[in-house]
């Protein structure tokens, strides 16, 4: 789940992946990625500028997993006692007062245009 969290947050490339707060290895980040992309959550193309780097996105069956994500962070928020990430504190700030619907769909309409640039 970590890196459908990234690819919403508009994290597109295996550093940027490797660099996260989790400190993930490059053997497992390669494994995770290849799971992902064979369940066609996501899915890369190539970088024009460097045919080297694999830009990746989440496809429609991987955006769909937003809500499950949503609930999973609202429900650690409720059950642990633990100091969140600041990101996901200026996140809750933001989506203050706002139904799930609706932060599902701004999330989701947010990373559209995120994918949309990635396949240009």
């Amino acid at each position: 789940m970590i890196i459908v969290r990234d690819l919403f947050n508009g994290k597109k490339t295996f550093g940027e992946f490797l660099d996260s707060n989790e400190k993930i290895s490059t053997s497992v980040l390669t494994s995770r990625l290849e799971l992902l992309k064979n369940s066609s959550i996501v899915d890369y193309r190539l970088s024009s500028e460097d045919k080297k780097v694999k830009l990746y996105y989440l496809t429609d069956k991987g955006i769909d997993l937003f809500p499950v994500i949503c609930e999973m962070y609202f429900w650690s928020q409720r059950n642990f006692d633990t100091d969140l990430h600041p990101k996901f504190i200026r996140w809750s700030e933001l989506i203050e007062g706002m139904s799930m619907e609706e932060i599902v769909a701004n999330e989701q309409k947010n990373y559209l245009k995120i994918r949309s640039n990635i396949l240009k």
